[in-house]
């Protein structure tokens, strides 16, 4: 049974923590987390990646990896308890799972009671697709990404930080609301706007 928490900026509020330890609902010493740094060109120095770290020594996990799908097996992600996909650009890091293989080990172990957390971008290619990121910031496609199918693990299209007008400047001034209001139209989908102190908590 897959067990999803979207987020826009990772354990942002102690709301966003207090509804991981309940899908956790474990001790939480002996659990093993894996930090996926891909999307970030810092990796594992990115500093939202170090204070998951943080934030995940504070909830009491000892065990504690991170994990860059760009070189890393991922196999290494098969023990995990706990995935956390951390946030950068979506086309690279939705790029790197299909390369690799890990889209395909996050959802067998979506199946297997793992808890996966994702944060920003690592939230939106938890959806049926990126297609929101390619209608926004579509200069990110660094890695002339043609298909922007995505994981799939929720029907859910996901648009993080939607409280942040600074962080999506538009050549014709229209603000983030009108933009994916257009952008339902030309799809004809619903979008789940997420604040920076959101969440969307799924049990499927």
């Amino acid at each position: 049974m897959a067990k999803l928490l979207l987020t826009s900026n990772g354990f942002y509020t102690e709301s966003i923590k207090n509804q991981f330890i309940k899908l956790i609902n474990r001790e939480t010493s002996c659990l093993k987390v894996s930090i996926i740094t891909t999307a970030s060109q810092q990796k594992e120095k990115n500093r939202f990646a170090q204070k998951a770290k943080i934030d995940f020594e504070d909830m009491g996990f000892k065990i504690i990896d991170f994990i860059d799908i760009e070189f890393d097996n991922p196999e290494c992600l098969e023990q995990s308890d706990v995935i956390y996909i951390n946030g950068g650009n979506p086309f690279f890091l939705l790029f790197h799972m299909k390369r690799s293989g890990t889209d395909k080990t996050l959802k067998k172990l979506a199946l297997k009671n793992v808890v996966i957390v994702g944060v920003s971008a690592g939230a939106v290619i938890l959806g049926p697709d990126i297609d929101i990121v390619h209608h926004f910031t579509p200069q990110l496609n660094t890695v002339i990404l043609k298909e922007f199918k995505s994981l799939g693990l929720t029907d859910k299209v996901v648009f993080p930080h939607y409280d942040r007008e600074d962080l999506y400047k538009d050549s014709k001034d229209m603000t983030i609301e009108a933009r994916i209001k257009e952008f339902e139209m030309l799809k004809h989908c619903i979008v789940q706007r997420m604040s920076d102190d959101g969440f969307i908590y799924i049990k499927n």
